[in-house]
């Protein structure tokens, strides 16, 4: 009880913290480029992060941090409206939408869509923000009694669940990890100061900062798909009158069931490394479509199918704030991009955070609270200008994003040769994705290849080479077996489909 209510409190401070004009704005700022990036075909709310991550390198952490993480909350929900009203996803999150939002808008109940979204945005995201208040700092406690053991157990974990992750096959997907794992080792050993793969290059010296792996494999390689296709946007004419209609309360509490099952779903979804906000928006219409109680009208505009996928979209946020903060293993790409910006303002996400950084975490907190606040303000006043932003030509948005992407990696060391990193690892991005390798497995090889080295090497160092340690530690046991399943899984269940052969 006594840590509730001092949860409780920490977070009262942490929204009086957050009532400055400065930090206000922030929000604002961050909510509009989300929602903005996720409803322009080609930018995504990865996309949007990345964009202003280098605007950050001045600010202070906290407004650094609610910045980036209004930008991610908002963007789960501003793709929505192109995919109803045109059938267009600004954002992968947003492909679900097209199956009953856009049927729904065709019916003459485009409003309604729209009200739906933005209701289960709302009430995904609280539902996910509530349980991260309560639940991260219990279990950051809990995780500073973890040792390296357990720390390796659970980024191996992490790494072996991005393989049954999305529709990718095993081999490419193991390929794809592989690749990360490789680049992750670039650069001195940390632990016996050898050179590895560094082709006696001061530059590669230093290793390949992943937040230049990041922005070439996803902003860069989408650009030169899309200069591939050559930047052939569908043309769009504006609806005469574009609003939004909430649902009743009568109307949301019928589907109470719903709510519950896609909040706990894309807030484990979240959780999970490497799984994201796009996995838990398909699934959590996969789920509905498998087991809800109007399942037979999903596909045929059911609000059903609009709050099951967005609902899960906007709680995985939430998820993969969880271990971010307690851990410091991101979630989701947005995360991982968030914990470079954590680390650029000299902050270590983990176990520690809240006793070194609590006001800042209950700030971010916060701020979490009224970007909600402010995602309905504008789900009401910014409907049509973010839809004559679509108006814009595809190649001048792309040239825009190139630009930045370039800027952000030069100012990570200011060397233009980390310029010249960036458009390797776009090309790498596109081949990957041009020949269907996930890039999901790559990045979350090169952010946590790192950390499950030296937590490997440190736990072969204090128990003298005995890897059985791993098994024998409860914890760390219980990662280790999951990891075991989570690999089972990835091997056993395409062959029982018939749809890889290994």
């Amino acid at each position: 009880m006594d840590t509730f209510i001092q949860i409780i409190s920490s977070l009262g401070q942490g929204l009086i913290a957050d009532l400055n004009l400065v930090t206000l704005l922030m929000i604002l700022v961050g909510a509009l480029v989300g929602m903005i990036c996720a409803a322009v075909p080609g930018l995504t709310l990865i996309t949007g992060i990345i964009l202003v991550l280098p605007f950050t390198y001045v600010m202070d952490a906290t407004n650094a941090i609610i910045l980036l993480t209004a930008i991610y909350l908002a963007g789960t929900y501003g793709g929505a409206f192109p995919a109803i009203l045109f059938k267009i996803p600004g954002d992968p999150i947003h492909v679900p939408l097209l199956w009953d939002g856009y049927p729904m808008a065709r019916q003459g109940l485009g409003a309604k869509a729209l009200g739906w979204t933005l209701v289960s945005t709302i009430s995904g995201g609280l539902f996910a923000i509530i349980l991260l208040v309560l639940v991260s700092a219990p279990l950051a406690v809990v995780a500073l009694k973890f040792s390296s053991p357990e720390y390796f157990a659970i980024v191996f974990l992490g790494l072996t669940s991005v393989l049954f992750l999305g529709d990718a096959s095993l081999r490419h997907s193991i390929v794809s990890l592989a690749l990360g794992l490789l680049i992750s080792t670039i650069g001195v050993d940390a632990m016996f100061g050898v050179d590895r793969f560094t082709f006696n290059t001061d530059l590669l010296r230093g290793g390949i900062d992943y937040l230049n792996v990041l922005i070439g494999v996803y902003a860069v390689a989408e650009i030169f798909a899309r200069m591939e296709q050559g930047f052939v946007a569908p043309s769009l004419k504006l609806v005469s009158k574009v609003k939004t209609t909430l649902p009743s309360f009568k109307e949301f509490s019928k589907l109470y069931a719903t709510f519950f099952r896609s909040s706990i779903l894309g807030t484990f979804i979240g959780f999970v490394p490497g799984a994201g906000a796009t996995i838990a928006s398909f699934l959590g219409y996969g789920v509905e479509k498998q087991i809800g109680k109007n399942r037979k009208q999903l596909g045929e505009g059911a609000p059903e199918g609009i709050m099951s996928s967005q609902v899960a979209a906007t709680a995985s946020v939430g998820g993969a704030m969880i271990p971010l903060l307690t851990l410091g293993i991101p979630g989701s790409g947005a995360t991982a991009i968030l914990m470079g910006a954590f680390l650029l303002h000299g902050i270590q996400p983990g176990p520690g955070i809240f006793m070194n950084n609590g006001p800042l975490i209950y700030a971010i907190y916060g701020s979490m609270f009224i970007c909600l606040v402010v995602m309905i303000i504008l789900g009401f006043l910014s409907v049509r200008p973010l839809m004559t932003i679509l108006k814009a030509p595809e190649a001048v948005t792309s040239s825009f994003i190139l630009v930045l992407c370039m800027l952000g990696a030069y100012a990570l060391r200011s060397n233009i040769q980390d310029v010249w990193i960036l458009f390797v690892f776009g090309l790498v991005g596109y081949v990957l994705t041009r020949f269907n390798y996930p890039t999901t497995p790559l990045v979350l090889g090169a952010i946590l290849g790192p950390l499950a080295e030296s937590s490997f090497l440190t736990t072969m160092i204090s128990f003298h080479n005995d890897w059985t340690v791993l098994f024998t530690r409860p914890v760390s046991a219980v990662f280790m077996i999951l990891a075991i399943i989570s690999l089972c899984v990835a091997v056993l269940l395409p062959l029982l489909k018939k749809k890889v052969t290994i």
